[in-house]
């Protein structure tokens, strides 16, 4: 019987702790809704699905919603606002507009229930209601880029064997220098690259072509040029790969979003230029993000290999942030992480969810 008595304790201890997954301080189950840019897109299902992973590890029910398209704000604030009228325990999300949800941070800072960013977040809150957010470091990311080229034999023998007199140049091309997302992926593929390129040509590498990242010097033997599109459409990214396809001496090429990709492409006969035998066969191209036109050129081998973000990580660490905030625990912001895939990897179980159209 002591030993029933003594079974059925410990039971009851295993329970009570497990219930602490399910429930809030006070007892009650975390609901916890989920508001994304959009629905439809297969990011944003990604993301779902990694909420959906976290909900179930972690015990809590979420509700994860978007409006049908990113340009929808008054839908998302609608959104939001229903959800919150609902008492949640803490809010994800990734708004369209802070200025457009700056009422509704105010009423869960008043009403002390947490917001966790994610994706883009909420940037620039000034309500204190955000407590940290899920989101890929663009920086780290795009350097992933780096290091591969890195890698790269062909390239490192090229940059081994510049000279003043013939300089190698990698380029980067980017849609624009005002979005946080492109332009902490030119700083972050520019930075490391630059690191890199010192290690084969110490003093000699100069980096140039637009103001925000210019650090010349004099007789450079590695050139990183920096290239941006006068607007972020895709026929002045394609004008702009033109001039930078016309460089004497370019070898590798960084493309930091899909956009510049789509109209980088169109520059090159849609990658039949980047083909063997084709004018740009020898270029060695990495890309950002994923689509049809991207994919094909992956799979074909006219890129190198390209990086992507994670959305499934981003939509459960949103959601694990969120538990751990709707419980007290303090939190802070976290790195979902990016991954690079190129022909050899891009059909792999853990990459084909990240590299959506």
């Amino acid at each position: 019987m002591k030993k029933f008595l003594a079974l059925l304790l410990a039971l009851t201890l295993v329970l009570a702790l497990g219930a602490t997954a399910f429930a809030d301080g006070d007892g009650e189950e975390l609901y916890i809704p989920v508001m994304a840019k959009g629905f439809q897109h297969q990011f944003w299902q990604a993301v779902k699905a990694g909420s959906d992973a976290a909900a179930a590890d972690l015990g809590v029910e979420i509700y994860f919603d978007g409006p049908a398209s990113e340009t929808e704000i008054d839908a998302q604030v609608n959104m939001v606002k229903t959800e919150l009228a609902k008492d949640p325990k803490a809010i994800c999300l990734a708004a369209l507009s802070t200025d457009a949800v700056k009422e509704i941070l105010e009423e869960c800072a008043e009403k002390e229930i947490p917001v966790i960013g994610f994706d883009s977040g909420v940037p620039d809150d000034t309500t204190g209601a955000v407590k940290a957010t899920a989101a890929t470091n663009n920086e780290a990311a795009a350097a992933i880029a780096a290091e591969k080229f890195g890698e790269n034999e062909d390239l490192v023998a090229a940059m081994k064997a510049a000279t003043p007199e013939a300089p190698v140049v990698i380029g980067c091309l980017s849609q624009d220098a005002v979005s946080a997302s492109v332009t902490g992926r030119t700083t972050g593929f520019v930075n490391k690259m630059a690191e890199i390129a010192e290690e084969y040509q110490p003093g000699a590498v100069s980096i140039e072509g637009h103001s925000l990242w210019e650090k010349k010097v004099d007789d450079p033997a590695i050139i990183i040029e920096v290239a941006i599109s006068a607007t972020t459409e895709a026929t002045a990214v394609q004008t702009a790969a033109n001039a930078l396809l016309g460089t004497e001496g370019l070898t590798a090429l960084f493309i930091s979003n899909e956009g510049a990709v789509t109209g980088f492409l169109a520059a090159v006969s849609d990658g039949e230029d980047l083909a063997e035998g084709g004018k740009y066969e020898n270029l060695l191209v990495a890309g950002f993000d994923a689509g049809a036109a991207q994919k094909n050129a992956i799979r074909q081998g006219w890129f190198y290999g390209s990086v992507t973000q994670d959305p499934y990580s981003i939509g459960y660490k949103a959601v694990e942030l969120a538990v751990k905030a709707a419980n007290g625990e303090e939190v802070e912001d976290v790195d979902t992480g990016a991954k690079w895939y190129d022909s050899t990897n891009i059909d792999d179980e853990d990459i084909a969810l990240l590299v959506y159209d």
